[in-house]
C-alpha cells in the first residue's frame, strides 16, 4: 500500500481523533487528483443538455447528493434507475462512480450510455477499469478500492469509505466551480430548492 501518514498510524479511539483521522485522508486524496481532468469534466457537466449518474451502494448515495446539489444549480440532472428517467442521448454526460472501475452495472450502462453516443465520465481510482475504452474522461481519485493495487492512497476507515466521502466532497468542489463560472448568487439557489416540506 502507499505511504501513510503519520496520523493515519494512530488509533482512532475518541471522536476527536476519528474526524480528524477522516478529514486528513480526504484532505490527502483530494489534494492527489487531477485539476486538469477536472477541468475537463466540469466543462462536461456545462455544455451537456442533461447529466446521468450512476454508481452502487453508498457510492450511488453520494452520487445522488452531487446530482441534487447540480440541480440546485440549474443543471438538468438524473440517476440512473430513477422512475422518471429520460433517455440518453449523444448531448448528454454520463458519471460513473466506482473505485475500481468493474462492479458489473456501473460498467455495462456506462457501455450502454457509450453505444447511444453519450459522452461517459469515471470518477474513480483504477485507471485501467472494464470502463476504460468508453471513458472519454477519467478523474482519478487515487484511494484503496476492493483491487487494493499499490498505487492507492491507504486508509484506516472500513472498505471504500474514504472513495465514497471524498465523491461528495468532489462533487461539492465542483459545484462551488460552477457556481462561480455561472455568476450565481447564494440566496438565489433556494429557487430550485424542494419546497414540498
Amino acid at each position: 500500500m502507499a505511504e501513510t501518514s503519520e496520523h493515519k498510524r494512530t488509533n482512532p479511539e475518541s471522536f476527536e481523533a476519528s474526524s480528524s483521522l477522516i478529514l486528513d485522508e480526504c484532505r490527502e486524496a483530494l489534494g492527489r487528483v487531477d485539476a486538469a481532468a477536472v477541468e475537463t469534466l466540469v466543462e462536461a457537466m456545462l455544455s451537456a443538455e442533461r447529466i446521468f449518474f450512476v454508481g452502487v451502494g453508498r457510492v450511488m448515495l453520494s452520487l445522488q447528493g452531487v446530482a441534487k446539489r447540480l440541480a440546485h444549480l440549474g443543471l438538468d440532472t438524473c440517476c440512473v434507475g430513477d422512475i422518471t428517467e429520460p433517455a440518453i442521448t449523444e448531448r448528454d454526460l454520463l458519471i460513473v462512480g466506482s473505485g475500481s472501475g468493474e462492479s458489473l452495472i456501473p460498467v455495462a450502462i456506462a457501455q450502454k450510455a457509450a453505444s447511444f453516443g453519450a459522452t461517459v465520465a469515471h470518477i474513480g481510482s483504477n485507471a485501467d477499469s472494464t470502463i476504460a475504452p468508453v471513458t472519454d474522461i477519467f478523474v482519478r481519485i487515487p484511494v484503496r478500492t476492493k483491487l487494493a493495487r499499490e498505487d492507492e492512497i491507504d486508509s484506516q476507515q472500513p472498505m471504500t469509505s474514504l472513495f465514497e466521502q471524498c465523491l461528495l466532497l468532489f462533487g461539492d468542489a465542483v459545484a462551488l466551480m460552477i457556481i462561480e463560472r455561472r455568476g450565481l448568487e447564494m440566496p438565489a439557489l433556494w429557487r430550485c430548492h424542494a419546497n414540498l416540506e
